[in-house]
């Protein structure tokens, strides 16, 4: 078992392969000389042509735009604005990687990233990608619900369920975040109802259970012993089944962080003891671990390939 662990294939970018060439031929780029010395194209050019080939389909353009913000060297994004200030992939994606470091660096840094977000929604009117940019920036800094609810609708206005948009949501809902538990299940048990058939959306109640074991874990000892207790309630069960039903077995196409979705749905079949469910979605994984939710487990990798290992041989004989 574990000399099959280093097959796993467990990296930001997930299943997406040209996302995971752009960022192989542009991290090369720290080791150079004057970041670009020797290049006969500008440094920024592969991930103009990701961006651009990725057009308008917003729920991957908000992976691969977040992956390629905190996989690069920020010269990066600053030389390609520097390059083309009218391009709105290129404020998109300074926007993101301001948003991301601009909390650490102090208050005129946060307004600088703001203002990039809104230049930025301003050159692409139609995308909602910029407004997630904002909504992380004030989620970093603090900023009441009231306030981060309405840059979320201007997010979903454009893009109805959208995936991404929905969880950056509840992680500010969470406990963790800056709302409290009945809030974040509230959120998803009703986002999940109303969420078409077939929607990612439909598993956003169980991405809230794993999240409420993370809080859990973060408490007291005596919370932490008893933080996976609640995957036994017997809404926890129809969580799952909704989940199961309207997204997994549905006949949808897979979106961006499908594999996001693929782990936390093995994670929570495997704490609610549902291994014949479990089967199908391991081998759906296949290589595919990612890190959240199985750290919240000892051995995270030794604990991924030992159930998917034990169900997907278990299905075969």
């Amino acid at each position: 078992m574990l000399r099959r662990r280093s097959s796993l294939l467990i990296r930001p970018e997930l299943d997406d392969e040209p996302l995971h060439t752009t960022l192989t031929d542009l991290r090369p780029a720290q080791q150079l000389h004057g970041l670009g010395a020797g290049r006969t194209r500008p440094l920024w050019e592969p991930a103009a042509e990701l961006l651009r080939a990725t057009g308008r389909d917003w729920d991957r353009r908000a992976h691969r735009v977040s992956v390629l913000a905190a996989g690069l060297p920020a010269v990066v994004s600053q030389r390609w604005a520097a390059d083309r200030p009218g391009d709105g992939d290129a404020l998109v994606l300074r926007a993101f990687v301001e948003a991301t470091r601009a909390p650490a660096e102090g208050p005129a840094a946060v307004r600088r990233a703001e203002q990039t977000c809104l230049l930025a929604a301003g050159a692409c009117p139609e995308d909602p990608v910029p407004w997630l940019a904002l909504l992380s920036l004030m989620y970093s800094c603090a900023v009441p619900l009231k306030d981060a609810v309405p840059v979320w609708t201007e997010a979903v206005s454009r893009a109805p369920w959208h995936r991404t948009a929905y969880h950056r949501l509840l992680g500010y809902l969470s406990p963790r975040g800056h709302g409290t538990v009945p809030d974040m299940m509230d959120f998803a048990w009703q986002a999940a109802a109303r969420a078409p058939h077939g929607s990612p959306v439909a598993l956003l109640p169980v991405a809230a259970r794993v999240e409420l074991t993370a809080h859990r874990q973060g408490e007291s000892t005596l919370a932490a012993l008893g933080a996976s207790g609640h995957w036994n309630e017997p809404r926890a069960g129809q969580e799952i089944d909704v989940a199961l039903k309207g997204w997994f077995h549905a006949a949808a196409a897979s979106h961006a962080e499908a594999v996001t979705d693929l782990n936390v749905l093995a994670f929570a079949l495997t704490r609610a003891h549902l291994p014949d469910e479990a089967a199908p979605v391991f081998r759906r994984i296949g290589r595919h671990m990612t890190r959240h939710p199985w750290d919240l487990l000892p051995e995270p990798e030794r604990t991924f390939v030992y159930w998917r290992d034990r169900l997907t041989d278990r299905r075969r004989t």
